[in-house]
């Protein structure tokens, strides 16, 4: 959707223009008001996609096609029937085939290739919310490791902060076992000042 979005303000700013109004405003409210769920939309976002829906715009297109594939998806994740999720997907992709939107018409032929898996997917609410998460642990640790001369060091810290391990103290500095509040000399107690 950003991809036709992008491409239709950069080719033919004009048209965009004559539909969505010159403000500058009303074309930022277009492409946040694009990527939100329209329960989130302020008023003015509300006014621009009304406009953007009433023109003739690629964009609105895009935007009708990404919420027709998010209904699809809940579709198949409210009914768990793989025959529902398989035909709402093929609805969905016979639809983006002929929408002469190169970026939709790619997806649904990606879609289509690994259709068995993405309809697994849906119905056991798998995300790839997992892998983004880990993805964004090894961006840090890769930034803590900029010190270190080998990649075996940077793997070693990888391992170390995506492991969870839970009998690590949090604080670096901070000894795992509490320290002993008396030690012994010559077998006699001989109490440690504390400050």
């Amino acid at each position: 959707m950003d991809v036709v979005r992008r491409d239709e303000i950069r080719d033919q700013p004009r048209v965009v223009r004559a539909a969505m109004g010159t403000e500058r405003k009303a074309i930022k409210g277009m492409f946040w008001g694009m990527r939100k769920d329209h329960a989130d939309w302020t008023g003015d976002q509300i006014n621009t996609m009304y406009r953007l829906q009433r023109s003739n715009l690629k964009s609105a297109r895009a935007w009708r096609l990404k919420e027709a594939l998010r209904s699809a998806y809940a579709i198949g994740e409210t009914s768990n029937c793989p025959e529902q999720a398989e035909a709402a997907l093929k609805s969905w992709m016979s639809w983006a085939r002929r929408s002469r939107l190169e970026p939709f018409k790619k997806l649904a032929n990606t879609l289509k290739e690994r259709l068995a898996g993405v309809v697994r997917g849906m119905l056991d609410g798998r995300s790839n919310a997992y892998v983004e998460a880990m993805n964004g642990m090894l961006q840090q640790v890769k930034q803590a490791a900029r010190g270190f001369p080998t990649v075996k060091n940077f793997v070693a810290i990888a391992y170390l902060r995506m492991s969870k391990l839970e009998n690590l103290p949090h604080n670096p500095m901070q000894p795992a076992a509490p320290l002993r509040s008396t030690i012994y000399r010559a077998g006699r107690p001989f109490p440690l000042e504390t400050a």
